[in-house]
């Protein structure tokens, strides 16, 4: 294939991905057809048949190739400065910070995506939170940990404190946006829970008095 004719692939392929998340997204797997791709990618039908096996096929490098986003959260979970004195300041910034992207309108539709889609394709929602939110609870249990071993946290278990770390955070503006359909919280309310769920986490897993002092 002539390096023109390899860019022309390259543009339509890319077309037919974004054509087919804003179809899967508004709706649904069952109600999206392959002729909608097309429409909405401007190629031909054929076009998006020469690329992707079936809608089966696209829809699953669709949701996989999401997974990559969550480095940007990976990344926050590991970037807590070990400073006792400033370790809610630390945690608040970024409870605020994860809740921020997680709450992102495209994100909740692909979140509402996946679990709509979950019988139908178990193996796909279950790689979906393996490489996604699964790997952020383990980032972010390896810094409770990284702090537990400075004295600054008192924790047992760090991959269930992350967990509950994360559900404070996430329950109530998660499920209510998962019942109302349209983000439902300005950033001053998911500041609010950001501020109260790292007060609440702290009150569990800081060290007391006595604790600190040895």
């Amino acid at each position: 294939m002539e390096p023109n004719e390899q860019g022309r692939s390259a543009r339509k392929h890319q077309a037919i991905l974004e054509a087919a998340t804003e179809a899967f997204l508004s709706k649904g797997y069952p109600g999206t057809s392959m002729d909608d791709i097309a429409k909405l990618a401007a190629v031909s039908k054929q076009t998006v048949y020469k690329h992707f096996t079936d809608k089966e096929q696209l829809f699953a490098e669709i949701i996989l190739a999401t997974t990559g986003r969550i480095d940007g959260v990976v990344h926050l979970v590991t970037d807590v400065p070990v400073d006792g004195a400033a370790l809610e300041e630390s945690l608040g910034r970024l409870a605020r910070e994860f809740l921020t992207a997680l709450m992102r309108p495209q994100v909740l539709q692909l979140r509402r995506l996946i679990i709509a889609n979950a019988d139908r394709f178990p193996e796909l929602g279950a790689a979906w939170y393996e490489q996604g939110f699964e790997r952020v609870l383990a980032t972010l249990a390896t810094t409770f940990q990284r702090l537990a071993d400075q004295g600054l946290l008192r924790i047992d278990d760090p991959l269930l404190a992350a967990d509950h770390f994360v559900g404070l955070l996430l329950w109530t503006p998660v499920n209510k946006a998962m019942f109302h359909g349209a983000p439902q919280h300005t950033q001053a309310e998911l500041d609010h829970y950001a501020d109260a769920g790292v007060r609440t986490f702290l009150t569990a897993h800081r060290p007391s008095v006595q604790e600190a002092r040895h």
